[in-house]
């Protein structure tokens, strides 16, 4: 089997899909209209705005590493190989499209009739049932038609969707961003009152956990300020020229009273890296709590143990 350095795994990740098919690929890529492009194979996959959206399948992504594996169902290592492959012999082109994400719609996937599997997964994760029935009854979380994933929306000010995180609710580890969607607007639970304080999580599953860990200590989950930042946040590699993540870059812009800001972030290398980075970069304005999970890698390992849920015998108490 082949063997591909990190280096090589994220030289091959950065290849956006048009700069791939116009280098390697170009009979398959065919002008659509203004800056958007299709695929002669398949003309309901559409790219644009440095990403793509295959609107028959409801999959979509930004990269050729991701074109490979979910259209052409490349195994990893030969989507890797293909890349490398490819660009060892001939290094590319770069074309980089114009990026409009403020002029981009996200594209919702369509709702199931129901919330059952959504409900069933959940609560399987130990997240409170009161709390997922709020989110649901708020156009916040609902069920996909179809593959019966579970979509997070993210809004902006004006209430209007700009953000769709989808998951798989079966044990698969199947995660993507609806096309269209702006990180900036990512998934968010905001206070009923006005207070100066907001919480910071990598995931929709992990902001839930913490409203339930609330809920289950007898404190105001609904009058706290959740935000997620829809990923791992990546700094670079000097910590002080790291970039504030866009979801909490707005969220401060539009919440100038917010003057405590407590990190949530995972217990594993990349979460504390990014707390490190957080705390450097951060506006001295701002009060800034590291609060990682006591148990497990993250909030939902917590809470799963606190309820007994899959409790993993490693987890260890780091604090």
């Amino acid at each position: 089997m082949a063997y591909y350095t990190p280096e090589e795994i994220q030289k091959a990740k950065q290849m956006d899909l048009y700069t791939y098919l116009a280098n390697y690929e170009p009979e398959e890529l065919v002008h659509f209209c203004r800056d958007t492009y299709m695929t002669k194979t398949h003309d309901s996959l559409k790219i644009s705005n440095g990403m793509w959206y295959w609107f028959s399948r409801g999959i979509g992504g930004k990269s050729a590493l991701e074109y490979l594996i979910r259209v052409k169902e490349y195994t990893f290592i030969q989507a890797v190989e293909t890349i490398l492959g490819y660009s060892n012999d001939r290094p590319p082109t770069i074309y980089k499209q114009t990026e409009k994400l403020k002029n981009i719609n996200v594209i919702l996937p369509k709702r199931a009739v129901n919330n059952n599997k959504v409900i069933n997964y959940l609560t399987g994760r130990g997240i409170d049932i009161d709390i997922i029935k709020e989110c649901i009854d708020n156009n916040l979380i609902y069920q996909q038609y179809q593959y019966n994933n579970v979509v997070f929306v993210g809004y902006d000010k004006n209430n209007v969707p700009r953000y769709a995180c989808i998951r798989a609710t079966n044990s698969s580890r199947y995660m993507h961003d609806a096309y269209g969607s702006h990180k900036a607007f990512s998934f968010k639970l905001e206070s009923l009152e006005s207070n100066d304080e907001v919480h910071l999580f990598e995931s929709a599953i992990d902001l839930l956990s913490y409203a339930t860990l609330l809920k289950n200590n007898n404190k105001e989950w609904y009058n706290t300020n959740l935000l997620a930042l829809s990923g791992v946040y990546q700094p670079a590699k000097k910590l002080d020229e790291s970039k504030i993540p866009l979801a909490l870059n707005y969220y401060l812009n539009q919440h100038q009273n917010v003057k405590k800001i407590y990190l949530h972030l995972d217990n594993d290398n990349a979460g504390r890296l990014a707390t490190m980075a957080l705390k450097t970069i951060l506006p001295k304005q701002y009060e800034v709590i590291d609060d990682p999970p006591q148990i497990g890698k993250d909030i939902n390992d917590f809470l799963c143990f606190q309820k007994g849920i899959n409790y993993k015998k490693n987890y260890e108490r780091v604090r």
